[in-house]
């Protein structure tokens, strides 16, 4: 259940430490996001073929076949900051219904600011525009895009009391995002050296898509004694074993693409067994929280959410480098 914090929340630079600890995680975050543009890197690199890139280009890999610096530094600075946009758009989305039910969240107890969260949405951006305009102009055609399905997001797409009673369509519509996103990392490889996507890309975005909503599902699955009032999550809305079901449901549909996507680059056999394995571990995880009813053992189905997504998508793009 959540609690209130004590009122000694520091008025200095310090209060920016505690709300990235409590709203965004950066160790946690960062290793998600982390995998999640190095692998969007290394599978367009694979996808497109070693010879793909013209000598001395821009962005162009080693050798050995490991994605150049430069571009996952693009990828990676880019992608944490789309995600930090994201945390601080659902602040201002939601911010009356946190106010009404979760008052202990650091903006509704004054720890930082609306105004303070707009500017350093705002930086982000700034950062994000000179970042693409830099390394390659035509990134910022996919980094508008990507802000523009953000700004509609924000705005529940002018239709948040109709989305808001139909919550699979909700969730689906805000999950765009992540292939988009991933589009981005993606471009920060390919652009530089063609106009449009390879050919095979859509697979690989489409477990991009199935894995943000098991993301989505394992962190709103919780035990009776977890629910909060207020607080939509799906184990509330469908019961404890229809949510379980979506969310491996979910986990499935992203290994499907997967297994698509490696096909694609050669990868098959290697990332099935390593995708088997970790779906086999996720059932196990999921049947031990059905049968358990100890407060906070729905976490166990949101870290192995994490731990799926991380490892999916170091399967797609760092088993290529050591089968290489």
């Amino acid at each position: 259940m959540a609690q209130v914090p004590a009122p000694t929340d520091p008025r200095g630079a310090a209060r920016w430490w505690i709300y990235q600890r409590e709203r965004f995680p950066i160790v946690g975050h960062g290793a998600l996001i982390a995998a999640f543009s190095f692998c969007a890197v290394a599978y367009s690199a694979r996808l497109r073929g070693p010879a793909a890139a013209p000598a001395g280009g821009v962005g162009e890999s080693t050798a050995t076949g490991f994605p150049a610096p430069v571009t996952l530094i693009v990828a990676f600075v880019s992608c944490m900051l789309f995600f930090l946009q994201l945390r601080i758009a659902d602040e201002f989305k939601d911010f009356e219904e946190d106010l009404a039910h979760r008052p202990y969240r650091p903006v509704q107890r004054g720890l930082v600011s609306l105004r303070e969260l707009a500017m350093v949405f705002l930086a982000a951006g700034a950062v994000q525009f000179v970042l693409g305009l830099v390394y390659e102009p035509r990134l910022l055609v996919l980094l508008l895009v990507v802000w523009f399905y953000l700004a509609l997001m924000g705005r529940e797409f002018y239709a948040g009391g109709w989305l808001r009673a139909r919550p699979v369509l909700y969730m689906l519509s805000h999950m765009l995002i992540m292939p988009l996103i991933d589009l981005y990392a993606t471009a920060a490889e390919w652009s530089p050296h063609q106009p449009l996507p390879p050919s095979g890309l859509s697979w690989f975005l489409a477990a991009s898509y199935g894995n943000g909503l098991v993301i989505e599902l394992g962190r709103k699955i919780r035990t009776p004694a977890d629910e909060e009032a207020g607080v939509s999550t799906y184990s509330a809305l469908w019961g404890r074993r229809r949510a379980v079901g979506a969310w491996l449901t979910a986990m499935a549909g992203a290994m499907g693409a997967a297994l698509l996507a490696a096909a694609r680059i050669g990868t098959l056999v290697p990332v099935a067994v390593v995708l088997i394995a970790v779906a086999i571990a996720a059932t196990i995880v999921a049947v031990r929280f059905l049968r358990s009813e100890r407060p906070g053992s729905g976490r166990a189905i949101e870290r192995m959410a994490g731990i799926w997504t991380i490892i999916l998508y170091l399967a797609l793009g760092g088993l290529p480098l050591l089968i290489r």
